[in-house]
């Protein structure tokens, strides 16, 4: 192991993370500058209260948001890779997002269709925000189940993967006898976005991640023994129904809380685990662990940065971002580690 290489790794790493995230707060649709967006956050005097509103109400939350989800999102793909042993596999393949989809549909498709405005604050903020984590333990509770029932990994991700169909139908047939107004709303929120999450929401979201991503740190060592087969795995003292409820739940637990608060972010989890391995060039997820956080949360500030489309008044959807930048990083990677 090359300890002065990852020491170096880390490091540049970590510098990336901070001036992406800065990035954030420094670049967007209104041009605020340097020493004024210093001003707003270090508390003293700035010229444009506006400058101000923008600063601390949408960009700093967006910019926590993007950090803290990259963070998330790219550990769950490593321990669903890991579980799986599957390199396709990401976070979402248990139908967690799937079942934030269906409550958020409920949600906006319902109010739809009893009258009420998809426009209010409650459907906005909280409503959706509800909805969806209700969504999202209803199918971690039928995974959490069925992982305790069952032993076959196959057989969980195939379970999931159906969820995730039968979900993707029910949406879908809800869709069409929803109102324009209701489809457009559901639409926009299935596009994914960092800047929806308000500054009172956004301490949730980086409770609850931190917890996952502390809890994952825990899971290292049995992640290293599921590499190497259930067999060695068992032969090696390792509890395998526990160990891998515990994953469920710690992937569950991640996913499931930044779709209700971002929407369904894609390719971040099935992206980022194979970066980090290509970077460090180690299967270790002691190493893995922390690697996946720093280039997962640089990943999803440098998507937030690049959707908020500096210097335009639109704003793109996130999920176009990661996808465009994901898909060709995994088929580089692939074609690299498969060149002769």
């Amino acid at each position: 192991m090359n300890t002065g290489r990852n020491t170096i790794l880390f490091i540049s790493l970590i510098a990336i993370m901070v001036v992406a995230f800065a990035a954030q707060l420094l670049i967007g649709s209104v041009k605020i500058p340097f020493e004024q967006v210093i001003s707003i956050l270090s508390g003293n005097r700035f010229d444009n209260e506006a400058w101000g509103n923008i600063v601390i109400q949408s960009r700093l939350p967006g910019a926590l948001a993007a950090l803290f989800a990259g963070a998330g999102l790219s550990i769950s793909g490593l321990q669903m890779q890991t579980l799986f042993r599957n390199p396709v596999a990401g976070p979402f393949v248990l139908g967690i997002s799937s079942g934030a989809s269906l409550g958020v549909a409920i949600f906006i498709l319902a109010a739809s269709a009893f009258g009420l405005s998809t426009q209010t604050h409650i459907i906005s903020g909280w409503g959706i925000i509800i909805a969806a984590s209700l969504g999202a333990i209803a199918v971690f509770l039928i995974n959490f189940l069925l992982s305790l029932r069952l032993n076959d990994v196959v057989a969980i991700l195939i379970i999931g993967l159906m969820i995730g169909g039968g979900i993707s139908a029910l949406i879908e047939i809800m869709q069409s006898f929803s109102s324009n107004e209701a489809l457009k709303n559901f639409v926009l929120w299935s596009f994914g976005s960092f800047r929806y999450v308000g500054l009172s929401q956004i301490l949730y979201l980086i409770i609850i991640v931190s917890t996952g991503c502390i809890f994952s740190f825990f899971l290292s060592k049995p992640l290293n023994l599921l590499l190497l087969g259930d067999t060695y795995a068992s032969s090696s003292g390792l509890n395998l129904r526990s160990a891998k409820v515990l994953v469920v739940l710690c992937t569950s637990l991640l996913a499931g809380s930044i779709t209700a608060f971002c929407g369904p972010i894609g390719f971040v989890g099935l992206a980022v685990p194979h970066i980090a391995r290509s970077i460090f060039k180690t299967a270790d997820h002691k190493i893995l662990t922390p690697a996946c956080i720093l280039i997962g949360a640089s990943i999803c500030c440098l998507c937030n940065v690049l959707a908020s489309a500096p210097g335009a008044d639109y704003v793109l959807p996130v999920n176009a971002i990661t996808s465009l930048l994901g898909a060709p990083a995994v088929i580089w990677i692939i074609l690299k580690q498969k060149k002769v």
